[in-house]
């Protein structure tokens, strides 16, 4: 009879490879996460000039030679056109040309890192002078440099990846993880509008569509866990924490923006579930829905795809819980 393997592998041997995965694996997470964040710069940020045409082709030649390829460079009539760009998330600030000179428009709730940036780019395009900014989309006065915003919304890529866990580890039955999914995802949608719009005063557009936006990231980003853990069982489980938080997190620029990061990486993380809802939020919360189209449709079908999985997927994929036991029970078949 041979040995039972727990007998013959070295406890000594095994501690030191579990060290040793565990280097590798934070060798790998270290540049992941500080990469994007030292990397900042603008790349193609959407920025408008606005006035008379000889005015405004001056500013573009001047932002194009200052920073080359900093900036796309959007030309706009006047300063009402350059506001309403603003306000459709067009472009992070406009260059206004009058006849007292620049004046720069910002949205700083569309990125207060944006907007910093750009209001020092303007005091090297003025020569040191003092340059007007009007903010045209303030952020919310209780979070000026929008750390709360991006603090805050970290625990909700948390949360549903352990409700993703949970449920797929803990509950057998399909239909009562669906369940759960909905459970948590409005549950927190409206614990998350109590504390970060109520509470902390961090978030100032309607009540409902910041509910609904935090809803949908969190059933996208909890069904994208359970679903691949009830299809693969914990190979899927780690996949989706990959996905919705050790990848999807340093890219997400929740409080950055996509066009500060490193390309196409800023891209990419407006395609995994953590950009997408942090880019929701933020249209609901600051721009009554503008510009979160894309956002929308990249979280239902992380929602979608995920309770489809759920749905398919083992009905004991790692089940524990009550009723575990009896479904894993052969039923007995009467003759």
């Amino acid at each position: 009879m041979s040995a039972h393997p727990s007998r013959v592998r070295s406890p000594w041997l095994f501690a030191v490879l579990l060290a040793a995965l565990v280097v590798v694996a934070q060798a790998l997470l270290v540049p992941l996460f500080a990469a994007p964040a030292v990397n900042l710069a603008p790349r193609d940020v959407p920025v408008a000039v606005a006035g008379p045409a000889p005015a405004t082709a001056e500013l573009a030649a001047r932002l194009a030679a200052a920073r080359p390829g900093a900036f796309e460079v959007l030309t706009l009539p006047d300063a009402t056109a350059a506001d309403r760009a603003l306000r459709d998330r067009e472009v992070y600030a406009a260059f206004v040309a009058g006849p007292d000179g620049v004046a720069l428009h910002t949205a700083p709730a569309a990125s207060p890192a944006v907007a910093a940036l750009l209001t020092e780019a303007a005091a090297q395009l003025s020569g040191g002078r003092p340059v007007p900014v009007v903010q045209v989309v303030p952020a919310d006065p209780d979070d000026p440099r929008g750390a709360g915003f991006a603090a805050g919304f970290l625990p909700f890529a948390l949360t549903s990846m352990l409700a993703g866990v949970l449920l797929v580890v803990l509950v057998a039955r399909r239909a009562a993880r669906l369940l759960g999914l909905v459970t948590y995802a409005v549950l927190a949608g409206l614990a998350g509008v109590a504390v970060l719009h109520g509470w902390l005063g961090i978030l100032g557009g309607n009540l409902w569509l910041e509910a609904g936006a935090i809803a949908l990231f969190t059933l996208a980003a909890a069904g994208t866990v359970a679903g691949l853990g009830a299809v693969l069982g914990r190979p899927g489980i780690g996949l989706g924490a990959l996905l919705v938080f050790l990848v999807g997190n340093p890219l997400s620029a929740v409080s950055a923006a996509p066009e500060l990061l490193p390309q196409p990486w800023g891209l990419v993380g407006q395609f995994l579930p953590v950009g997408a809802g942090g880019t929701l939020l933020r249209a609901a919360a600051f721009f009554d829905g503008t510009g979160g189209g894309r956002s929308l449709a990249v979280l239902a079908g992380y929602a979608v795809a995920g309770i489809g999985l759920v749905l398919v997927g083992r009905r004991q994929a790692g089940a524990a819980g009550p009723g575990a036991a009896a479904e894993a029970r052969p039923a007995k078949v009467t003759v």
